[in-house]
């Protein structure tokens, strides 16, 4: 997957440039003049902060997902100067990320599920496709090729992960067992004879 191998900041830029060509992503009339959190001082400066923060929760969506609004306003949280008490953390504003649900539901890029007790929007193939592009682009910008797997390497990959795998235990089961060496046979000590005792010679006279 591309997403996690290209920057996080250049990709959501790059995203935000596709998404404003979606006339279903827009940002509504009060967008300019909203906060985006009690932790932020002012409204956005960015004319076009509502396709960005759009684009990050959609990376967000494909990173974390199913996930939903009070967990995105965790994640966009953050902490308020309180001057000479000390900080804070606060969550970010839930209006604007629960409108940008909406509209990336609408625009096919998002979908509501529940997994097991997870319950939240996850990435439809069309964003992960919008993703994915968006990333590749970024690589082949910097002159790094991706290398894409054929159809045919993944169905060899599938039938062969799909094989039953023997255990240790089965391979030591089934291994033929090997002829023993014939035992050699220990040679029979052979009884020693007795030296015969030498006579002393006569003593010349």
């Amino acid at each position: 997957m591309a997403v996690h191998d290209v920057n996080p900041t250049e990709l959501i830029v790059k995203v935000a440039a596709e998404l404003k060509k979606d006339a279903t992503i827009k940002a509504p009339a009060w967008a300019p003049f909203a906060k985006t959190g009690m932790n932020r001082e002012r409204a956005p400066v960015q004319a076009d902060w509502w396709h960005t923060r759009a684009a990050a929760i959609l990376r967000k969506i494909f990173i974390l997902g199913p996930i939903g609004t009070q967990k995105l306003r965790r994640k966009f949280g953050g902490r308020k100067n309180e001057g000479m008490a000390p900080e804070h953390f606060y969550v970010g504003a839930g209006n604007n990320i629960r409108k940008i649900l909406q509209q990336l539901e609408k625009a096919g890029l998002a979908k509501q599920v529940q997994k097991d007790v997870h319950k939240g929007r996850i990435v439809t193939p069309k964003g992960h496709q919008l993703l994915e592009r968006m990333a590749t682009d970024l690589l082949k910008e910097k002159g790094i090729v991706v290398p894409v797997v054929s159809k045919a390497a993944k169905t060899t990959k599938a039938h062969s992960s799909e094989e039953k795998t023997e255990t240790p235990a089965e391979k030591i089961i089934k291994a033929p067992k090997k002829p023993r060496a014939p035992r050699k046979k220990k040679e029979e000590a052979k009884p020693t004879e007795p030296k015969p005792t030498e006579t002393p010679a006569p003593a010349a006279q």
